[in-house]
């Protein structure tokens, strides 16, 4: 018996770990699907590029067939491993805009506008340039410059800056538009996987226990509450209680799938699959929302690029000195641009820069040197959704994405420009001693018609799947706003699953900021609750 368990120890739950038992009266058990984070490639930044692929810490997620691109099932690695997302993700420290926020509150989410959250974000940062009025320095996310940066990096920055966009030094500062170096979570050049900074600092406290290896089954509903979780850890299935509140953790595909499994999701969906109804909640696994990305990459003329490395040398100055190549997150820069086709002030497409050939997120090695431009467009309207493909736990959930299926096509027209402003910005003067050619789309594709073919047959997800247990106060959102969830007490959803639409960027540093918010809200109910604690 514990107060509290926590499922899944991603960018969320090991937030919600740290916070919890810094209470010694209250105990908290945190389970994770995946591994401790050992491996190495995790805490060398440009490690990324070795994990891909590597299904030891992702769970390895492919769509179903995409209609408006092919009939192609897209990848979706997700973190399987303390840490979750955060242990293999680009390390882009963004935060969206204040409309971003503003915007859940007007649509049912009080208490989630821009004022209330961004003292949760302050209080979780520390950023190595200094606290000021939208910056914090003492928390506990490492948040700096990167050390080291490609010289392909500075070349494209001035191309940005020929190209007639303005410079940005600090993209969660007072203006997003711009572009500039990401700050990434990084400390002294090592990853800051939220395990790192909040998971490891509170490792040893007596009140706080961590399994790894254990896959959440089923949630335990008696009398319309949440008392527990059933899991498996090798051969063995375990029940494990709680006193106060179960809080799952999971993400955006393995909370709604857990729900749906316990008996809690559309009704008819999981009467398909002979699991009795606890809560007729349709809308989970429902609101799907990604940012679908297209790379357009360019040949170059000199070995400059990331392609091909001496990794012995990299490694041995990375561990012995922090420095170099290895400190290096990859996508060191990018931008934010407000297109023609922008319906308010907020910037709507998003680039990122690597000095490497990136092709089906680097599984797909080509030969020779180039240079990769990643666009996305950041308030998608298309929606998709999750369905049970049994009542099995360990078969993936289905996961319809449904990209480019907005009724008017905005969506599409959007991603056009961004392969045109692409082109535009790798054209420019300051790349031109480094360009030898356009591999995709291909030089000789230029009309809309053929741009159009090429995002159907080459866009992937950029990774930032948000939505699938909506907040808000109507009918079909699965959480209130305090994250509770609707139809069953004690029980919370706490992870980029809540989010009512997508923001203007990475989700990592919001995933973080919701869970923060929800400790706050899970300590305020105990306090005023008379909460029973575990014997």
């Amino acid at each position: 018996m514990y107060d509290y368990i926590i499922i899944g120890a991603g960018s969320a739950g090991c937030v919600l770990a740290h916070r919890l038992s810094a209470d010694p009266s209250v105990s908290v058990l945190l389970l994770e699907a995946g591994p401790r984070d050992w491996h190495p490639f995790i805490h060398m930044p440009a490690g990324i590029a070795k994990l891909v692929g590597r299904k030891g810490v992702n769970w390895d997620y492919s769509t179903e067939p995409e209609p408006a691109l092919h009939g192609r099932r897209l990848w979706w690695p997700r973190g399987k491993v303390l840490g979750g997302s955060s242990s293999i993700n680009a390390m882009c420290y963004i935060r969206g805009v204040p409309g971003d926020y503003d915007e859940w509150a007007s649509g049912g989410a009080p208490g989630w506008d821009w004022d209330s959250v961004l003292p949760y974000f302050r209080r979780s940062e520390s950023n190595s340039r200094g606290a000021d009025a939208l910056h914090g320095d003492s928390g506990p996310l490492a948040v700096s410059d990167l050390i080291f940066h490609n010289p392909l990096t500075d070349a494209f920055l001035a191309a940005a800056g020929e190209a007639g966009h303005p410079l940005n030094r600090d993209f969660n500062g007072p203006a997003q538009q711009g572009f500039g170096f990401y700050q990434v979570t990084q400390k002294e050049g090592a990853r800051c996987s939220s395990a790192r900074a909040y998971l490891n600092p509170a490792r040893e406290r007596a009140n706080l226990r961590i399994v790894t290896g254990a896959q959440a089954e089923q949630l335990i509903v008696e009398r319309g509450r949440a008392t527990g979780v059933r899991y498996r850890q090798g051969g063995r299935v375990i029940d494990a209680r709680a006193a106060a509140e179960v809080l799952l953790a999971g993400g955006a595909l393995n909370s709604p799938q857990l729900l749906m499994l316990s008996g809690i999701g559309p009704a008819a969906q999981l009467r398909r699959h002979d699991i009795p109804v606890q809560v007729d909640l349709p809308g989970v696994g429902r609101n799907l929302q990604d940012h679908l990305d297209v790379c357009t990459i360019n040949r170059c003329r000199s070995a400059v690029t990331y392609d091909r490395t001496n990794d012995f040398k990299i490694a041995l100055d990375y561990y012995l000195f922090r420095r170099g190549p290895g400190t290096s997150n990859i996508a060191e820069s990018g931008g934010f641009v407000r297109s023609a086709l922008a319906p308010d002030a907020r910037c709507d497409l998003q680039f990122h820069f690597v000095p490497a050939i990136l092709d089906d997120h680097g599984r797909n090695r080509l030969p020779g040197n180039g240079y990769t431009l990643h666009a996305c467009a950041l308030r998608p309207k298309s929606r998709g959704h999750l369905e049970l493909a049994s009542a099995d736990p360990s078969d993936k959930v289905r996961i319809f994405a449904n990209y480019l299926s907005d009724a008017d096509g905005e969506d599409l027209k959007l991603m056009v420009e961004a392969v045109r402003l692409s082109r535009e910005l790798l054209a420019q003067p300051a790349l031109g001693e480094f360009r030898a050619g356009e591999m995709f789309p291909g030089e000789s594709l230029r009309s809309d018609a053929e741009i159009v073919e090429f995002i159907r047959r080459k866009a992937e997800t950029i990774y930032h799947p948000v939505g699938t247990c909506r907040m808000g106060v109507d009918g079909d959102a699965v959480v209130d706003p305090e994250l509770r969830v609707r139809g069953v007490e004690g029980l919370r959803v706490v992870d980029a699953s809540v989010m009512p639409t997508l923001i203007g960027g990475n989700t990592n540093a919001p995933t973080i900021m919701i869970a923060e918010r929800a400790s706050d809200l899970i300590l305020a109910a105990a306090n005023g609750g008379g909460r029973q604690r575990a014997a």
